[in-house]
């Protein structure tokens, strides 16, 4: 079953990667929740690592998650397992896609105009 939460990054760890192949990365995010807000720690696992490349603290962020369970030693343990981030358009912390197309698409010093091929 899937979750969804909103909140701003609060803390992004570094990747942990175990003897066994396995790599995992926690990030904290922080929801307003009433008077006290909660700091939420998710794992992204394996191939979802790559999501936390493009995302910094203080942004705020829409995080699509499972709830994962298991048993250790007669204990119980829940993990909340992130497989997408959604970025909102009005987020301060973001670039502004007309920002990033401008320098992306402006030729560097490099280049001049007899150096292009058509």
């Amino acid at each position: 079953m899937a979750y969804e939460l909103t909140g701003k990054v609060k803390l992004i760890q570094e990747p942990k990667t175990f003897e066994s192949g396995f790599t995992k990365r926690e990030m904290v995010v922080t929801v307003e929740d009433g008077k006290y807000p909660q700091e939420i720690n998710l794992e992204f696992v394996q191939d979802k690592v790559a999501l936390l490349d493009s995302i910094s603290e203080g942004m705020e962020v829409t995080v699509s998650f499972d709830i994962r369970g298991r048993e250790y030693n007669g204990r119980y343990f829940n993990n909340l397992q992130g497989w997408k981030i959604v970025i909102p358009e009005n987020n301060a912390a973001a670039p502004a896609a007309d920002e990033y197309f401008a320098t992306a698409s402006a030729p560097g010093p490099e280049f001049e105009d007899d150096d292009i091929p058509f």
